[in-house]
C-alpha cells in the first residue's frame, strides 16, 4: 500500500527504513521524502514508526542513549 502518493513510497519501504534505524518523521523525510509535499502521509508514517518501534523506541536507536532523546 502507498503511504505517500506525492513521492510514491510504500508501507514496505517505510518499514524497511524504520528497521534500518529511522525513528522520526524527519528521518523518513530525509531518506524517503515522506511528508515533504502535501503532508497527508505524515500520520500514516507516524503510525508505522509506532508499530515498528513499540511504545518507546529502544535507547540504542538514539545516539548517546535516552538522554539524547530528552
Amino acid at each position: 500500500m502507498y503511504v505517500c502518493i506525492c513521492n510514491p513510497v510504500s508501507d514496505t519501504e517505510v518499514r524497511r527504513c524504520v528497521r534500518s534505524g529511522a525513528c522520526t518523521l524527519s528521518d523518513l523525510k530525509m531518506q524517503l521524502g515522506i511528508a515533504s509535499q502535501c503532508g497527508m502521509c505524515a500520520s500514516a508514517a507516524a503510525s508505522i514508526i509506532a508499530e515498528e518501534t513499540g511504545p518507546a523506541a529502544p535507547a540504542a536507536q538514539y545516539p548517546g542513549g535516552l538522554a539524547a532523546a530528552a
